[in-house]
C-alpha cells in the first residue's frame, strides 16, 4: 500500500491537563517530522484520540469517542493514544475493529513512527519504554495566555483506588533547571499564566531523595515580569508548611490551593491508603486561611468507596459545611482492576452501592453550590486582575478568570466590555454574582 501524501493529523484530547500536555507534545513531535496539524477532523488524514483511563466513565468516553469518529469518518485512520491505550495495549485492537492503531504515553517521541505505519496500512500496538526528551511545544490547546507545565510524571503515593501508577508508572521528577527553562520560553511567547501540574507537586524530587518543590518556587520568584503561577494538586498528607510563607511573599504565586482531600472519615481515608482525618484536614484549611486570608481552596471528594457507611457520609457532609471550601468536585468510586481497592468489594456489592453513592453525590453538590455562592460574595466590590479567555460574539462582554478560578473546573468572570483582549490581564471591579459566576466592569470604564 502506498504512503498517503496528505500527512495531516487532528488530536481529540480527553481527560486531564496532564493529558493535554501530552497532546501538545505529540503535535510538536509530528510537526517536526513534516506532519501538518488540522484544527478540524474534516481536514485530517489521521485522527488521534488521546484517551483517559483513570475511571470507568473516562474509559467509556474514550471508547465512545473513537467509535463516533469511525462512524463519522469511515475512510480516515484512527489512532487511540494516551492513558487508556497505555493501560490496555493490543487488547484494544482485538476488541475494537474501529481503530487502526494503539500508542502508549511513556515515550511520545515515537508517535511519528506509529503514525507512518498506520498511514501505510499497518495496524500497530506500540507501548514504548519511558522517554526523557522534551520538545518545544509549538502550539497549545489551552485558553489564550495560559499554559500547563508538567513538573513530574507518575506517582509513588499508591492510593489504593488509583490506577495512575499502573498507567504512568513511578514518580519521575524533572530537573529544576529544565522546568525553569520551559517556563522562561512560555513567558517569552506571551504566556501570562503558568499552571504547574503533577499528581502531587510537593513530591517533586522525592524520587531522587530531594525536596525540590520549594526550591523550584524560589527559582520562579527570581523571574521577571507580570505573570501568574497557579499550583494544581498538592496531596493533603504531604502539604509543605513553608509553601505558605513563599506565597505570602511572592504575589505572582497565586494563593489558590488545589488539595484533593477525597474524604473526611479517617476510616475511609485509611482504606484509601491515606493518613488524613476530618480534624486534620480542617486544621490545614484553618492554617492556610489564617496565614493567607485571601486564599482560595479547591478540593475533590470520592463517594461510594468500599467500607463507606452512612456515618462516614454524614461526617463528610459535616466536613464540607465546616470547611466551607471555595470549589469542590465530586466523583463516584470506580472499581479499577489491579488496584488494591479492587478486591475490597465484589461486583454485586459494587452495583448495589452505586445508586446510594449517586444520591449522596447529588446531595454534596447541592450543598457545595450554596457554599460556593456564599464564598464568591466576598469578592464583590474588590478590584482584581482578570485574565481574559474569550470575547462573547455579538455582545459587549468577555469571559475571563480571576486568581480564584482555575481553567475549566471553576466558575468564571463575565466582564462587561467590548475592549477586552483574550490572553491579557484586565483590571476590573467585581460588581456582582450570578450563580457561581462573578460579574465585573473594567476600572478604566467606571
Amino acid at each position: 500500500m502506498q504512503k498517503e501524501d496528505n500527512k495531516t493529523f487532528y488530536i481529540e484530547n480527553l481527560g486531564c491537563s496532564k493529558n493535554q500536555v501530552d497532546a501538545e507534545v505529540m503535535m510538536a513531535v509530528l510537526e517536526k517530522e513534516g506532519w501538518e496539524y488540522a484544527s478540524d477532523p474534516d481536514n485530517a488524514g489521521l485522527i488521534i484520540v488521546n484517551t483517559c483511563g483513570f475511571i470507568e466513565a473516562a474509559k467509556t468516553e474514550s471508547i465512545d469517542t473513537a467509535i463516533s469518529f469511525r462512524d463519522i469518518y469511515p475512510g480516515k485512520k484512527i489512532l487511540m493514544a494516551g492513558c487508556f491505550a497505555q493501560r490496555y495495549g493490543s487488547t484494544l485492537l482485538d476488541k475494537m475493529p474501529e481503530i487502526d492503531g494503539v500508542f502508549g504515553n511513556l515515550n511520545l517521541q515515537v508517535v511519528p513512527e506509529v503514525a507512518e505505519s498506520i498511514i501505510l496500512g499497518e495496524r500497530p500496538a506500540i507501548l514504548p519504554l519511558e522517554g526523557s526528551s522534551r520538545p518545544e511545544r509549538k502550539s497549545l490547546l489551552s485558553f489564550p495566555g495560559s499554559a500547563y507545565v508538567k513538573i513530574s510524571e507518575g506517582c509513588n503515593h499508591r492510593c489504593s483506588y488509583c490506577a495512575i501508577p499502573i498507567i504512568r508508572g513511578n514518580l519521575r521528577s524533572r530537573a529544576i533547571d529544565d522546568i525553569i527553562l520551559e517556563i522562561k520560553g512560555l513567558l517569552k511567547c506571551g504566556i501570562v499564566e503558568i499552571n504547574l501540574i503533577a499528581q502531587d507537586l510537593a513530591a517533586l524530587g522525592t524520587d531522587k531523595k530531594k525536596k525540590d518543590f520549594i526550591k523550584l518556587l524560589g527559582e520562579v520568584s527570581k523571574l521577571e515580569g507580570k505573570f501568574w503561577i497557579r499550583l494544581l494538586y498538592i496531596h493533603p498528607d504531604f502539604f509543605p508548611p513553608e509553601l505558605l510563607d513563599i506565597i505570602a511573599s511572592e504575589k505572582r504565586i497565586l494563593p489558590y490551593f488545589d488539595i484533593p482531600f477525597q474524604h473526611a472519615s479517617a476510616s475511609v481515608l485509611n482504606n484509601m491508603g491515606r493518613n488524613g482525618s476530618s480534624s486534620r484536614y480542617l486544621d490545614l484549611v484553618k492554617t492556610i486561611r489564617t496565614k493567607i486570608p485571601d486564599s482560595v481552596i479547591r478540593s475533590t471528594f470520592m463517594v461510594g468507596f468500599p467500607g463507606e457507611k452512612a456515618a462516614h457520609r454524614r461526617e463528610l457532609l459535616e466536613f464540607l459545611t465546616e470547611a466551607s471550601l471555595d470549589w469542590v468536585g465530586t466523583f463516584i468510586y470506580s472499581r479499577e482492576e489491579d488496584t488494591r481497592a479492587y478486591s475490597m468489594r465484589g461486583d454485586l456489592a459494587h452495583k448495589f452501592i452505586q445508586p446510594i453513592a449517586s444520591k449522596f453525590k447529588r446531595k454534596l453538590e447541592l450543598e457545595q453550590t450554596k457554599i460556593t455562592e456564599h464564598q464568591m460574595d466576598r469578592f464583590i466590590g474588590l478590584d482584581l486582575d482578570i485574565l481574559i479567555e474569550e470575547k462573547v460574539k455579538s455582545e459587549s462582554m468577555a469571559l475571563g478568570r480571576a486568581y480564584i478560578h482555575a481553567a475549566e473546573v471553576d466558575g468564571s468572570v463575565v466582564v462587561l466590555t467590548d475592549k477586552a483582549v483574550p490572553g491579557e490581564f484586565l483590571e476590573c471591579r467585581i460588581t456582582g454574582r450570578n450563580g457561581i459566576d462573578l460579574e465585573a466592569v473594567p476600572l478604566n470604564e467606571l
